[in-house]
């Protein structure tokens, strides 16, 4: 059994992964700590487990493996180098930090003291996305020239998102940081090769601190174009993916859950739309992260990922502010 201690609610998904810890036969939470000391107690007596005025307190106990960590983004870099230096496995909510210098800190302390960390990624992990990464692999849209992702919701019109998700400090951003994650995650996958440069613009419909309408442009060596487009204030957009190569597209969820593939590459792709099968989803994050505590394994992919994740989504924070493109490799880690 890997018993867990949850640090922090502050997450829209922290109650997400506090079910999903409930549902897996082999995980526990049995702690709770929360930088909010009410909303912790609240909590844990939910869960019939202590709550700990102390993190070091409860990252001490000797009856607790992992952490699942939904601090607030600004906090990621304290509470998991720390948990790392006290021997705990860590399961985390994108992104793993803000900036790459802080990035790179956690990396370091969770590799000194060999534990394991799993981000939550887990668009990567949905069955669309498995097989688009095989239609890639078969070179069926030739040469890759353009990727779009877009995810966008009303929670800033709509004014279901918690006050907290607006405030600069503790999330670094708005709705590209938050809910962007996922385009850009993917965008960089389908592209197939590291972006160089970053050129993003943020909108402030609702007054927010943070932005809630954004779009980030990827520009890649080989001339591949990314674009990802996240939002906090639309009620019907559809997640959407389309992927343009010199050979063929795909299309995905425009707005139908469909597959749709049109190429010159097979006869019977090529006269028309088609619609592809779309296998099942793997294992979650957390599941993959339970089993790299029991089988001793790496998330290889999934951290490398992650790490490019914060350099993307740094790069776009200061194009935004500074009004200019960015380049990679100006991020200090």
């Amino acid at each position: 059994m890997i018993r867990i201690g949850k640090i922090s609610y502050w997450h829209v998904h922290a109650w997400d992964y506090t079910k999903q810890a409930e549902a897996h036969p082999d995980a526990q939470i049995v702690a709770v700590w929360d930088e909010n000391p009410a909303r912790g107690k609240e909590a844990a007596d939910k869960q019939g487990v202590p709550f700990f005025e102390s993190l070091d307190e409860m990252l001490a106990r000797e009856d607790i493996d992992g952490v699942i960590v939904d601090a607030p983004t600004s906090m990621h870099r304290e509470v998991m180098v720390k948990a790392a230096n006290a021997g705990k496995h860590i399961f985390t909510e994108k992104v793993i930090a803000p900036t790459l210098a802080e990035v790179n800190e956690i990396i370091e302390a969770v590799q000194k003291n060999q534990v394991k960390l799993t981000v939550s990624l887990p668009r990567l992990n949905d069955g669309y996305t498995l097989a688009i990464q095989d239609i890639l692999k078969e070179g069926l849209l030739g040469k890759v020239t353009l990727v779009r992702s877009r995810l966008s919701h009303n929670g800033a019109t709509a004014g279901w998102l918690p006050e907290h998700f607006f405030g600069l400090a503790e999330c670094g951003g708005g709705a590209l940081i938050d809910l962007g994650c996922h385009p850009m995650y993917l965008t960089r996958l389908f592209l197939g090769e590291s972006p160089v440069e970053v050129n993003a613009s943020f909108g402030y419909v609702t007054g927010k601190e943070v932005e809630d309408n954004a779009v980030a442009t990827l520009t890649t060596a080989s001339g591949a174009v990314g674009i990802v487009e996240a939002g906090f204030v639309n009620n019907f957009s559809p997640f959407a993916i389309e992927i343009h190569g010199t050979k063929g597209t795909i299309l995905y969820g425009t707005p139908d859950s469909k597959l749709l593939i049109r190429t010159s590459e097979k006869e019977e792709y090529s006269s028309s739309w088609v619609e592809l099968p779309v296998p099942d989803n793997r294992l979650s994050a957390f599941e993959q992260w339970i089993a790299h505590i029991q089988e001793n394994t790496v998330a290889e992919e999934n951290i490398a990922h992650a790490v490019e994740l914060t350099k993307l989504m740094e790069a776009a924070n200061l194009s935004a502010s500074g009004h200019r493109n960015v380049r990679l490799d100006e991020l200090k880690g």
